[in-house]
């Protein structure tokens, strides 16, 4: 097996050096890379973005949202959580083999003291029933990868903020996301590693993997200047692009109506590729003017708030509801 040393924090730059080892790194033996992301959610490949964030706290806090080439399900990242990723051969009978693909996972925790860990279900690590990893996997062209999360010390307050989808109604073909309970590794470390950082986490389980005392002793690959070239190419492509992040999203329907002094107003909303395909407007409000108008303003922009925000601000809102401002219809939008 082969490690690949690596110390981005960027998901945008972290998920593409793993598809760039998918694609060119054409060798016999599996490849080990390690990842720390800063604060992020990774969106499975076939979910519906928008409904599986809190999109208002996410965009609140920076928090960066990529849609990964694997399936299965949300999950959110910090810089308490460590990433792991085996790629190497598909030898046509390992893929959805989480059991064999988890393995060395499990050994090494157990290694390190936390006894209880456990594949449970299709894909999960357990320890007494509660979730603190989530596994899923990619094939391509003879190739695969198999990755996961590790929640080492993650801040499980903001993981269910960030992932706390608001109680509008969405209906979506998307694959939902299906929510556990969660727990972190470090309170399972025997006392004395429970002053780990996920650096030295990290470091740890890598010997532990490796069955070395030293990481001299592990064979390694570090990533070239040409190399580097190719990962930014695939990072703007992909995860830096919001045509992939979002756009992806199966299609959706949105419903959300609300008082105003003014009167309710009832929005319904088509949504595919990401932009508004049809709009509806609906309520009990007095507006001169024709209420199409405002759905034709909507059609074709993208469901994101800069997008929407432009949009809404080309529309006189007084002249065709009444007494609110353009916010107060930018909120019931999005």
């Amino acid at each position: 097996m082969i490690f690949v040393p690596n110390e981005n924090n960027d998901p945008r730059i972290n998920l593409a050096i793993e598809v760039f080892l998918l694609q060119e790194m054409k060798v016999d033996e599996p490849i080990l890379l390690f990842y720390i992301n800063e604060p992020s959610i990774i969106i499975g490949r076939n979910q519906n973005t928008i409904e599986e964030i809190n999109k208002e706290y996410v965009d609140e806090q920076g928090i960066h949202v990529i849609r990964r080439f694997s399936g299965g399900g949300a999950v959110y990242h910090d810089f308490g959580n460590l990433n792991f990723s085996f790629i190497m051969p598909d030898d046509g009978n390992s893929f959805r083999d989480f059991e064999k693909l988890t393995k060395p996972i499990i050994q090494a925790l157990h290694e390190m003291g936390v006894e209880g860990a456990e594949l449970k279900g299709r894909n999960d690590l357990v320890i007494d029933d509660m979730k603190f990893s989530g596994n899923a996997m990619y094939a391509t062209n003879g190739r695969m990868f198999a990755h996961g999360t590790i929640m080492f010390d993650s801040d499980i307050n903001e993981v269910v903020k960030a992932l706390k989808v608001r109680k509008d109604k969405i209906e979506s073909k998307g694959i939902k996301s299906i929510r556990s309970r969660v727990t972190n590794i470090k309170p399972f470390l025997p006392k004395e590693n429970q002053g780990m950082t996920t650096e030295e986490f990290r470091q740890e389980i890598l010997l532990k993997i490796f069955g070395v005392s030293s990481t001299d002793e592990i064979k390694t690959y570090e990533l070239t200047e040409e190399d580097w070239k190719k990962v930014n190419e695939i990072s703007d492509q992909y995860y830096r692009n919001w045509d992939w992040n979002y756009g992806k999203s199966p299609e959706f329907e949105i419903e959300r109506r609300k008082r105003f002094p003014i009167g309710s107003i009832d929005i319904r909303l088509n949504v595919e590729n990401g932009k508004i395909s049809e709009a509806k407007i609906f309520g009990d409000f007095f507006g001169l003017g024709d209420i199409k108008d405002v759905e034709d303003a909507l059609l074709g922009v993208k469901y994101e708030k800069d997008a929407l925000t432009t949009a809404v601000g080309s529309i006189d809102v007084k002249k065709y509801f009444g007494n609110i401002e353009p916010t107060d219809l930018l909120e019931l939008i999005y």
